[in-house]
């Protein structure tokens, strides 16, 4: 078994580029960190559009990250956001994690305090959709 990811190295993450946001339509500045099969952490942030709602979310910033400098996998995801309610990845952002973990794959839910929540990708999106979905 896998050794518990640093959720502590992805909170940092998340949360030092959080405030980055671009985020002049919603005012809701998101952070995502993730850790990749090799052991590096990537970040993102959401960056909004005038066209609004054609922004990109903090989880694509981070897998996009983590792509170009040629991770291949999620290990763990943890998101960072403020306010009462749980901010757990869209629709959307669950689908693009999707594609790059597991069903087991864990993700943190995280706010200034510091961890909120956490699930397992399965449980955001249960029955998922997935690359072994798909002929090869």
């Amino acid at each position: 078994m896998a050794a518990d990811p640093d959720f502590d190295a992805l909170f940092a993450a998340a949360s030092r580029l959080q405030p980055r946001a671009y985020a002049p339509y919603s005012r809701f500045k998101v952070g995502a960190a993730l850790l990749a099969d090799d052991g590096t952490v990537h970040a993102g942030c959401n960056v909004e559009n005038a066209a609004y709602p054609v922004g990109t979310c903090a989880e694509a910033g981070a897998i996009a990250a983590m792509i170009a400098a040629g991770g291949t996998a999620i290990r763990a995801i943890l998101v960072f956001g403020e306010g009462d309610e749980l901010v757990t990845p869209c629709g959307a952002c669950r689908q693009r994690i999707r594609e790059f973990a597991s069903p087991e794959t864990p993700v943190a839910i995280a706010g200034p305090e510091g961890i909120r929540a956490r699930f397992t990708l399965e449980q955001l999106l249960p029955a998922s959709f997935g690359p072994a979905n798909l002929p090869r």
